[in-house]
């Protein structure tokens, strides 16, 4: 991992080091609300809404898919901001409307032929959680409630909708040593 990235917990975990739960990693399934945005939504006077999306996240997910990674969006609104972001990125797996992310993180692993060591999941709120404690390896973004804060692996420096994404892809990346070609 590069020298510079900044680790706010260490790199040992309950269950080992969290260097080598990175290293398994195969797919990122994220939240969106808050992960992926800062969790802030706009309605204008027709009653559309709109959500930032950080661009460094967005060059992150590329970058990740190009090095043959996957990615998947789960988010318990149906949004078409967030549907037309996950197009925007080619992210095919885009699940709106989970009530049950649990149910949603189950048909992911069987659609992809994964283990449960081979996914991250990036989460912020009580919904996060089912999933949170199953996969290979669990982040949150710092603003996310604490009880997801003190369930996770790793805490993103970085705040949701403002870079965060790109700093686990960073950390994946690097510890992967795939580089994709620019």
């Amino acid at each position: 991992m590069s020298a510079n990235l900044y680790h706010p917990q260490p790199l040992l975990t309950k269950e080992g080091s969290l260097l080598e739960k990175i290293k398994k990693i195969k797919y990122l399934l994220l939240d969106v609300d808050g992960v992926l945005t800062n969790g802030a939504i706009f309605i204008n006077e027709n009653g559309e809404e709109s959500l930032g999306f950080s661009i460094y996240d967005g060059m992150g997910i590329a970058l990740f898919k190009k090095a043959g990674f996957d990615v998947g969006f789960v988010s318990g609104r149906k949004s078409m901001a967030i549907a037309k972001r996950a197009s925007a990125l080619g992210v095919s797996d885009c699940y709106l409307g989970a009530s049950d992310k649990g149910a949603i993180y189950n048909e992911i692993l069987i659609k992809h032929g994964l283990k449960e060591c081979e996914v991250a999941f990036v989460g912020d709120d009580l919904i996060d959680l089912p999933v949170l404690r199953r996969v290979g390896l669990s982040v949150a973004v710092p603003n996310a409630v604490d009880a997801v804060l003190k369930e996770v692996d790793w805490v993103t420096a970085r705040k949701g909708g403002e870079g965060a994404i790109r700093e686990l892809i960073d950390a994946i990346l690097s510890a992967s040593e795939k580089s994709p070609a620019i």
